[in-house]
């Protein structure tokens, strides 16, 4: 993000945590100054309240400049986007970098704290043998995880194709044939997205 923006991140953060708050005027300084008070405690590197819709702006530019530079870390990348309670994010986090550190792969994180959502990037190099593998060894870790936690393995994206080998980490076979004998009575004759779940059919 840093080469991406130009913007000034101090080089020990290792993460942005971005708030905003809405409402009237003049409440929103009171807001702003009790989120700090709670924050700061927590080792906080730096903090920035934005005065102007320009500054705003440029707070939000990092999330922005985060999808688009990951292709600077490797050029392959796999999102997923598992969703946790919100009181897990950091729990997962550690996680996950576990995770990163045992495949020697590359893992870049961003989402939405306020639902517990995360996108997780796994970011490979397909051209380098043995990739590939390490990426769908820790993306099933992930899932795993994710739901030790109470979550599920898509907050947001949906479950298709590419994570249907994955849905008996997360739902039962009983679960399963509820969905298939639903599916059945309102699609006899499976004329509706065949093969997209249970890729058994």
């Amino acid at each position: 993000m840093r080469q991406a923006t130009g913007l000034q991140v101090p080089d020990a953060a290792r993460a942005v945590l971005i708030i905003e708050v809405d409402g009237d005027r003049e409440f929103l300084d009171k807001q702003a100054q009790k989120i700090v008070e709670i924050i700061q405690p927590l080792g906080v590197v730096e903090t920035r309240i934005a005065e102007t819709p320009a500054e705003s702006e440029a707070l939000w530019q990092i999330r922005r400049s985060v999808s688009a530079s990951l292709r600077k870390v490797n050029p392959d990348k796999f999102n997923e986007d598992i969703c946790v309670p919100r009181s897990k994010v950091p729990e997962m986090i550690r996680r996950i970098d576990a995770i990163s550190a045992k495949h020697s792969v590359a893992i870049v994180n961003f989402g939405h704290a306020g639902d517990g959502n995360i996108h997780v990037n796994i970011m490979i190099d397909k051209k380098i043998a043995g990739e590939l593998e390490k990426a769908e060894q820790a993306i099933e870790e992930v899932f795993k995880e994710a739901l030790a936690l109470g979550g599920t393995m898509s907050g947001e994206h949906g479950v298709g194709i590419a994570k249907a080998a994955y849905i008996p980490l997360e739902i039962s076979e009983q679960a399963a044939v509820y969905m298939k004998t639903i599916k059945k009575a309102l699609d006899p004759n499976n004329i509706l997205n065949p093969g997209k779940i249970f890729l058994e059919e």
